[in-house]
C-alpha cells in the first residue's frame, strides 16, 4: 500500500463535518472508540480497501446508528439521496 505520507493537510469541509458528527455522536453517548473501531473493522474487506479514512468513519457511524435503533437503513438512504453531489 506504499508508505504513509506524513506531511501535514487541511480536512476538506466533508472531512471536518464528519469529525464534528463523530464528536456529536460520542458526546451522546452513541459512539464509543472502540466501537467505532470494530464497526470498521467489521468491514467487507473489499469495501474497506476501496474506501478512503472519513468514509470509512461515515460507514462505521452508519453501522452503529443502525445497530443501536437510532436510524434504519432506510432513513439514512432516503435522507442521502437528497443531498445533491458536487461536480
Amino acid at each position: 500500500m506504499g508508505p504513509i505520507k506524513r506531511e501535514e493537510h487541511g480536512l476538506a469541509p466533508w472531512e471536518q463535518r464528519v469529525n464534528a458528527i463523530s464528536s456529536a455522536l460520542s458526546a451522546k453517548g452513541l459512539r464509543r472508540v472502540d466501537e467505532g473501531r470494530r464497526a470498521m473493522e467489521d468491514m467487507d474487506p473489499a469495501l474497506y480497501q476501496t474506501l478512503g479514512y472519513y468514509h470509512r468513519w461515515v460507514v462505521g457511524m452508519e453501522t452503529l446508528l443502525v445497530e443501536k435503533g437510532v436510524l434504519t437503513k432506510e432513513e439514512i438512504d432516503r435522507v442521502a439521496g437528497q443531498i445533491p453531489t458536487r461536480r
